[in-house]
């Protein structure tokens, strides 16, 4: 996805252990660190010493972690844990094979506790040829208007001009829940036997598809 400076390299292995120390990991969501996960990899550091953007707003550093996949896919379950383990905005690169998927949630300061980080919604590229050409960092003025810009990009929602990242990421999350009920109301309508009742679902299918619609508009 992006070439990242060569002061940045930081390429440390993550003991699973460490990361459990840190948050809270029921048995469930071990078995899925073991099935699911080989090695995971520190592998870049983006601070001001590294990248010469300054700190503003708590953002003083994004990390940039591989998860080697034992198969191509993974339970959000354990980057959500891995996200509460390190208080840093985090990109993940998940590997598998000859494929690569970037995945990040958006990540902020919580206002009423001090050190703590609010994780909401994640966001991902999709599978990509761990070949294709890398891309220079976004250009940016500091630390968080590049972890903002690179949120952005990982959102398949079009940006609406002066848009904040915060109303993006909500905009996009009304849009998720639209989907999510719509998906539901196919099933229904699918299954369904009665003429009356098909026809209210299918009222209701065309005003989520206009909500949608809506919603997407640039």
């Amino acid at each position: 996805m992006f070439a990242y400076p060569a002061k940045a390299v930081f390429n440390r292995t993550v003991p699973k252990a460490k990361i459990y120390a840190n948050a809270k990991v029921t048995r469930s969501v071990k078995d899925k660190f073991v099935s699911q996960v080989g090695e995971i990899i520190w592998k870049y550091k983006l601070s001001p010493e590294t990248t010469n953007l300054s700190a503003r707003d708590g953002y003083t550093e994004i990390q940039v972690f591989e998860l080697n996949l034992k198969a191509a896919e993974i339970s959000k379950e354990i980057l959500k844990v891995i996200d509460k383990a390190i208080p840093y905005p985090i990109l993940f690169q998940l590997r598998s094979d000859d494929k690569i998927e970037y995945v990040a949630a958006y990540k902020h300061p919580a206002e009423s506790v001090s050190d703590a980080w609010l994780v909401e919604e994640y966001f991902e590229t999709g599978w990509l040829d761990v070949a294709e050409q890398l891309k220079p960092l976004p250009i940016a003025l500091d630390i968080k208007s590049l972890y903002e810009q690179i949120i952005a990009i990982l959102i398949d929602v079009p940006r609406r001009n002066g848009e904040a990242l915060e109303a993006l990421v909500a905009r996009t999350r009304t849009i998720r829940t639209c989907r999510r009920e719509l998906e539901i109301l196919t099933a229904k309508l699918n299954s369904e036997k009665q003429f009356n009742r098909k026809v209210e679902l299918n009222a209701q299918i065309r005003e989520l598809n206009n909500q949608i619609a809506e919603l997407m508009v640039r």
